[in-house]
């Protein structure tokens, strides 16, 4: 984790010029020119001052704001890492105090996010492939298989640093390496395992009664939807009655169904996570109300598709409601969520997934069992205003739940922020992005004494 914070000190106080851990400089440029690279960044002496041009890693005053504005608007679940709104001095354009556990998680997900919008693309991709590696190997656990691959990456990765960013930059340690409660119900019954061979019993009934429509899909789908919880009731009923039945008293009261009056709830607490509504959210400084919900569900090409296909899909949403479902004797917490409507995902070129919170959509099916959904927040995108970037809550190596101060440096593991490694193969051509010269056009001139 050393390694890991000394790369993060070195980046962030470049990039934003911090006393003491900046890696640019009047030594940094004459390296330059006894290397006989980027000569044309070589320091200009004046009388009283030096002028240094503007490297490709340099940032404008406008871009610093930028990045810590991105920063200081970051809202992350809770026990996720240190307020990040209190790592950030918007009047000097600064990170400051930042422990290990902050540089783990700016390393694994956040720093990518907030550079965004920043930089040209070749020196942003350097950066954002090396948070790449971090995230890699820094997992609980690495595919051997993969480590051949992962030496090829990470050697490009440090060419272009080399590239773009001055040699002071490498030191040793771098290198080292439903709506209602009957909605809800009927959601609950149909991610039952109990149930499910009633599901199949129900949809064969179905297809008996009403044989004109045995291949009609959507039809059969939905007609069991509207039916299943009323027939499955009767039909328990009627096991009941018999000898030997073998109904659990579990399924009987599935099977009853919940009580009508359901606790709603804004926080709940499920396997050491926590998890708010939305309105819980917008009144704190963490952010705990995004979920994901990976499924194997039926899908459409329009919407007069007769026989959709089913297959896994994953959706992200934003829960409103929490519900505490009665079953007289145990309790289902279930989610009423917003879920993102697919017009409003993308993934970029640099493999993020981007969200448009405005876009809902599947409002005829927005309950989901709590033991469902993963939690994961939003972090707006800098680059793309209105979009939001998708980021995964981390694993932690610990159960107690302890605050955001006395994280220390307690390791996380973080999934990756993209869905591979950026490309370096256009690089020749963003090169052209840069001028055909070393020194960034519109970024202002450095001062030195």
């Amino acid at each position: 984790m050393d390694i890991e914070k000394n790369v993060c000190d070195s980046i962030i106080g470049t990039l934003l010029e911090i006393p003491g851990k900046n890696k640019d400089g009047i030594a940094a440029r004459l390296d330059l020119l006894n290397m006989g690279v980027k000569t044309d960044l070589q320091p200009k002496y004046g009388e009283r001052r030096t002028r240094l041009p503007p490297g490709p890693w340099n940032l404008s005053r406008a871009e610093k704001r930028e990045v810590c504005n991105s920063f200081y608007g970051m809202k992350v679940p809770e026990g996720y890492s240190s307020n990040i709104k209190n790592l950030v001095s918007l009047q000097n354009s600064r990170l400051l105090s930042l422990k290990s556990h902050d540089c783990h998680t700016l390393m694994q997900q956040l720093l990518p996010v907030a550079i965004r919008s920043v930089l040209e693309k070749p020196a942003r991709y350097a950066i954002t492939r090396l948070c790449f590696f971090f995230n890699a190997i820094c997992a609980k656990t690495v595919d051997v298989s993969k480590l051949d691959k992962l030496e090829e990456d990470v050697v490009f990765t440090l060419c272009l640093l080399e590239k773009y960013f001055p040699p002071s930059f490498f030191d040793i340690m771098i290198y080292e390496s439903a709506e209602g409660v009957c909605s809800e119900s009927y959601y609950v019954l149909e991610n039952t395992e109990e149930v499910l061979p009633y599901i199949e019993q129900h949809m064969i009934h179905i297809k008996t009664a009403y044989p004109k429509f045995r291949k009609r899909t959507k039809w059969l789908q939905d007609k069991h939807n509207s039916t299943f919880i009323q027939w499955l009731r009767f039909k328990v009923q009627s096991e009941l009655e018999e000898d030997n039945h073998g109904v659990s008293e579990n399924l009987r009261w599935l099977a009853a169904g919940p009580n009508m009056a359901v606790p709603l709830y804004r926080s709940y607490l499920i396997k050491g996570i926590k998890f708010n509504i939305k309105a819980q959210d917008d009144v704190r400084t963490t952010q705990n109300s995004g979920v994901y919900l990976l499924t194997h569900t039926m899908q459409v090409a329009s919407a007069k598709d007769k026989n959709p296909i089913l297959s896994n899909m994953g959706f992200y949403g934003v829960i409103q409601e929490i519900w505490d479902l009665d079953y007289q004797k145990f309790t289902i917490p279930v989610f009423r969520c917003d879920w993102i409507d697919s017009s409003g995902l993308v993934v970029d070129e640099l493999g993020f997934t981007l969200v448009d919170l405005s876009k809902i959509g599947h409002r005829n099916d927005q309950f989901v069992l709590a033991s469902q959904v993963k939690q994961i927040f939003f972090v707006d995108d800098p680059m793309h205003r209105g979009w939001s970037i998708v980021l995964s809550m981390p694993n932690r190596e610990y159960n107690d739940v302890i605050g955001d101060e006395i994280l220390g440096d307690v390791i996380i593991e973080c999934e990756p922020f993209t869905r591979g490694m950026p490309n370096v193969d256009t690089f020749d051509e963003l090169v052209g992005e840069l001028g055909g010269q070393n020194i960034r056009g519109g970024c202002e001139d450095i001062w030195t004494e």
